[in-house]
């Protein structure tokens, strides 16, 4: 079980590698959503995303021998980056695995954080194998993005930190991918907010663990349509229960409505964020009634765009 301490103790580990993101908000964007929304800026972290912390306290709560030997992982996206800075930041080498068909732009940012990438086939069973391998042949410690207990209580510090700031949020609105954030979220909520909710926003096109919720397993994603690229995966059985016991509910938003939330924040506030960012956002405005007058928390989980694949 974990603990108000156990968090805390996280937060003040990874403090001098991480940034303390700053708190936005817009009377403009509050107008449009009926409501009082204050935006956790994840896209201004260190690497442009939230998985830094998760990265980072995941590196440090390892011994400090296996620490040396290094960290692998399998990733196409932002915990790619994270793990490679992180581990630099630390010290210690990170071996990345990433499919053929990751984005140059991302297979690039990996390389500028030292991250010493091993390129494969775009299946799951390649991936797997080839960190294996890696973690066989250097003795590396393997660290999953999403579903690893460090991981999920780094992710839960932005919650921390925007509770800090307004402890009287009602509701904190985070997106669903792999749901290490939004499990993390869901404990900060709990032990750190007065009766404060925590919703997940998803994507139709990517519902598995709005579906989850509802049969009480894990599911698959039938489709993975979705411009949101970061919520592509699914849960695991370590963020799962945790979802379960203190997630409210899952709230599914069209491409659509990403793409209007997405418009909203870039040309009102002003900030890069991406698509993934943008469901939570998408939620708020879909379901306005659930979120009337309420003082709603929203983590801007990343804003790491591919610039030549703008979708306005």
């Amino acid at each position: 079980m974990h603990s108000k301490e156990e968090l805390e103790e996280v937060h003040q580990r990874i403090l001098p590698y991480i940034h303390k993101t700053p708190v936005l908000h817009s009377s403009l964007v509050n107008e449009i959503s009926g409501t009082d929304l204050f935006f956790k800026c994840e896209n201004f972290q260190r690497m442009g995303a939230f998985k830094m912390r998760g990265a980072t306290n995941a590196i440090l709560q390892l011994p400090k021998e296996q620490q040396q030997k290094g960290v692998v992982t399998h990733s196409s996206g932002n915990f790619a980056q994270a793990l490679s800075l992180a581990a630099k930041s630390i010290g210690i080498p990170a071996y990345i695995v990433m499919p053929s068909s990751a984005p140059q732009v991302k297979k690039n940012a990996v390389k500028t954080y030292g991250g010493i990438i091993t390129e494969c086939p775009p299946s799951l069973k390649d991936r797997e194998e080839n960190a294996q391998r890696i973690m066989q042949e250097t003795g590396a410690s393997f660290l999953h993005p999403s579903n690893d207990t460090n991981v999920i209580l780094g992710q839960g510090t932005a919650a921390i930190e925007l509770l800090q700031e307004y402890p009287d949020l009602e509701v904190i609105v985070t997106p669903v991918g792999g749901g290490g954030l939004v499990a993390g979220t869901a404990l900060a909520a709990h032990f750190f907010g007065k009766n404060c909710k925590t919703i997940g926003a998803e994507p139709f096109e990517a519902d598995d663990a709005y579906r989850s919720l509802q049969s009480g397993k894990i599911e698959t994603n039938k489709t993975t349509n979705t411009i949101g690229d970061g919520l592509k995966t699914q849960l695991g059985d370590k963020n799962f229960p945790i979802i379960q016991q203190y997630v409210s509910e899952i709230i599914r938003v069209e491409e659509n409505e990403i793409i209007e939330a997405l418009r909203i924040i870039w040309e009102r506030m002003k900030i890069v964020v991406e698509p993934s960012s943008a469901t939570a956002l998408a939620a708020v405005l879909r379901e306005k009634e659930k979120f009337r007058n309420k003082k709603v928390g929203i983590i801007i989980s990343g804003g790491n765009v591919d610039l030549s694949q703008l979708l306005f």
